[in-house]
């Protein structure tokens, strides 16, 4: 996936963009833009790919998005599909964070909203969220410029108040794009692309390049883990997408993941998520 830059910038009379997507499927491009992104799942299912987090969507989500965190939601195979009549909704609001000027949100009175904005550096999902919030959410691009304003003021404020999670590790942006040793965008880019492959410390080391060892140690102090780890969670994260449908035997979803046994995947497996990948499947197929 190779990672694009987008334009979300405003070019009407509102400082900020409300997008109601209805298509087949969503963007298949993998992407950031500097603008923070609101964006509520409407129809279709998929898997959401939010910096070093991979999680599957279904409708009524919400997650709010930091600057420049790269993002996809990728539907899922059917809606790419000729013959199918599937569609992908979502209404999307895009807004830098200097959007009611430079110095708005460091004002006393904004600190709770300020708080979330901050907080949203890692991508956040929202959780019980009320049905006068997603109305709310909806009715926002049928006012005007003036009072969308005020109502966006007021749902960032409430958002605030609402339990969420970040959904990205805890050093993936606020250091490691920083770095000043390279551009951490080739490792994400190579490892997001080539998961299923084998991968060594010594290959993507390159990318930057570095010393294996010296990266070994700043991947270690970023993301709190080993590069290995990090990549059998994203391999991992991507098997439990897999056995959330039911229609691939454990073995070829190991495969599929990146394991070259059998073994090797279900101890991976339990490491990363406590249960054995048939626990996993047998949970989700309880709740579905």
């Amino acid at each position: 996936m190779k990672l694009i830059k987008l334009d979300r910038q405003s070019h009407d009379d509102c400082s900020f963009t409300i997008n109601h997507t209805h298509d087949r499927h969503f963007l298949k491009i993998w992407h950031y833009h500097p603008e923070l992104e609101l964006v509520l799942l409407l129809e279709s299912t998929g898997t959401r790919f939010i910096g070093d987090s991979i999680a599957k969507f279904t409708p009524a989500q919400l997650v709010l998005l930091g600057p420049n965190l790269p993002h996809m939601w990728l539907n899922d195979p059917v809606y790419f599909e000729e013959n199918k009549k599937l569609q992908a909704s979502a209404l999307a609001i895009h807004f830098k964070q200097d959007f009611l000027g430079a110095d708005f949100f460091s004002r006393p009175e904004m600190r709770i909203p300020a708080r979330l904005l901050q907080a949203a550096q890692r991508g956040l999902v929202f959780e019980n969220i009320p049905q006068e919030i997603l109305s709310q959410l909806k009715n926002l691009e049928n006012l005007e410029a003036f009072e969308r304003s005020l109502s966006l003021l007021q749902l960032l404020k409430e958002l605030a108040m609402l339990d969420y999670r970040p959904l990205t590790s805890a050093g993936y942006l606020s250091e490691a794009y920083n770095t000043g040793t390279g551009n951490f965008d080739k490792v994400y880019e190579y490892l997001y692309k080539n998961f299923r492959e084998s991968i060594s410390l010594e290959d993507v080391a390159a990318l930057i390049p570095m010393n294996p060892s010296a990266f070994s140690r700043l991947f270690s102090k970023f993301h709190k883990k080993s590069l290995m780890r990090y990549l059998n969670e994203i391999r991992i994260g991507y098997a439990c997408k897999l056995l959330m449908e039911p229609h691939e035997r454990v073995s070829e979803i190991g495969f599929a993941s990146g394991y070259n046994s059998l073994s090797n995947f279900n101890r991976q497996f339990k490491k990363v998520t406590g249960k054995t990948p048939k626990e996993y499947a047998e949970i989700h197929s309880k709740l579905s």
